[in-house]
């Protein structure tokens, strides 16, 4: 463990982000924001639960809800969760703020991640679902400092020289663009599978890479899936599962991409490594 924030500032560790690193983040008005699955489809439909059958993931819930209600309701919801309230950052993304990895895998779909990089140039990667005009799943920003402004830029573009920030679920910032429902993850995960989930210049980096997955909850099939094509090729890393049992497909993802589990908590974690 004492070589970690090492490995992730050289590049050879990329941190990879959940929801689980929102846990214990409360808004300035005392509101919770969504940390796990069931408090995602909370935040989704006013605070009311919904049946046992779409409490199952909040991929599920917001499929029915965006057959329901549109597909407007769920972007501008999604977007009014994060957009709405102040809150502090998370302890996780005020820790990477002093490390700077040259690359990092965001999954949430706030804007935390931004803001750490927001006094150098940078490189942003949002991903997106459902278009027919291209296959790939992603569209990429460069970031200016000085005018502190995004610019879309052609995917050849990108380069090596500047941090990349990789949020593969979509953001809220620049454009709202979220891969949160069913018909979303669906979408995105076949064109990942074809190789269009990232440019190639990412494909080639991340290479023999060892990974620090923060938050993500593996008990859930749709972010081992994500994972797993997005880490194509990976060297092994850490996973922090603060419990006493993982589950069988918890476990079985842990030992076939040769990672390491730490029984701490994000914050636990991250307190022995500042």
């Amino acid at each position: 463990m004492e070589n970690i924030v090492e490995k992730l500032k050289d590049g050879s560790m990329v941190p990879f982000l959940g929801m689980g690193v929102f846990e214990k983040t409360l808004a300035k008005d005392g509101s919770q924001l969504p940390y796990d699955s069931d408090s995602m489809i909370l935040a989704l439909n006013n605070g009311r639960a919904m049946s046992p059958r779409l409490m199952y993931e909040y991929s599920r819930a917001a499929m029915s809800l965006e057959q329901r209600k549109g597909r407007e309701f769920i972007v501008q919801m999604t977007n009014h969760i994060y957009s709405s309230k102040e809150y502090d950052l998370p302890d996780t993304y005020k820790w990477l703020q002093t490390i700077k990895p040259k690359y990092v895998i965001d999954t949430n779909v706030d804007d935390s991640l931004q803001k750490i990089y927001s006094d150098e140039d940078h490189f942003l990667i949002t991903g997106i679902s459902r278009i027919t005009a291209d296959y790939d799943r992603f569209v990429i920003y460069k970031y200016d400092a000085k005018s502190e402004t995004y610019t879309e830029i052609k995917k050849e573009e990108l380069t090596l020289d500047l941090p990349i920030l990789f949020k593969p679920m979509g953001s809220t910032k620049p454009q709202m663009n979220f891969i949160i429902s069913d018909a979303d993850f669906v979408d995105w995960l076949t064109e990942a599978m074809g190789g269009y989930a990232l440019p190639v210049q990412l494909k080639d980096f991340r290479k023999d890479k060892e990974y620090l997955f923060m938050g993500v909850d593996f008990s859930t099939d749709t972010f081992r899936m994500v994972a797993n094509e997005i880490t194509i090729g990976l060297k092994g890393g850490i996973t922090l599962l603060n419990k006493e049992e993982l589950t069988k497909k918890e476990d079985k993802f842990i030992k076939t991409h040769n990672l390491e589990n730490i029984k701490l908590s994000v914050n636990e974690f991250i307190s022995n490594n500042a």
